[in-house]
């Protein structure tokens, strides 16, 4: 259904390692890189999140009310893992590593908030 996602971002460095560190332990990694813009995505090159300024540069970025953007983990350890990543990278907590059967009976997901305030998850169904 979904082609791409952009987050506003209001440092672009700091975006991009944070981006570049909590991504490539799902396997994702930056394929397209411009000043004020980096996308990432898997072996088919093309971006599917993306992180750039804000589109009105006149303000600072901030994430959307209710806005989430979840990605896919390949396993639990893989959650876990961008769960520490992002954690050492600037994000707070909002949820640790574990199943969530509430949602459904092998939702296994890891919840945190980016340095610029968007609330993202990586998520397994898996039950390794």
């Amino acid at each position: 259904m979904l082609d791409h996602i952009s987050l506003g971002v209001s440092h672009m460095a700091r975006a991009r390692a944070f981006y570049d560190a909590v991504l490539s332990v799902l396997g994702y990694k930056r394929v397209m890189t411009f000043d004020a813009f980096a996308g990432y995505g898997d072996e088919d090159g093309y971006p599917r999140a993306c992180i750039n300024p804000p589109l009105d540069r006149t303000k600072a970025a901030a994430p959307g009310p209710g806005t989430h953007v979840c990605f896919t983990a390949s396993d639990r350890k893989s959650a876990g893992t961008f769960d520490a990543a992002a954690h050492a990278n600037g994000a707070t907590d909002d949820g640790p590593p574990g199943l969530r059967a509430n949602y459904d009976p092998k939702y296994y997901a890891a919840f945190v908030i980016d340095p610029d305030g968007h609330k993202i998850e990586a998520v397994t169904y898996r039950p390794d």
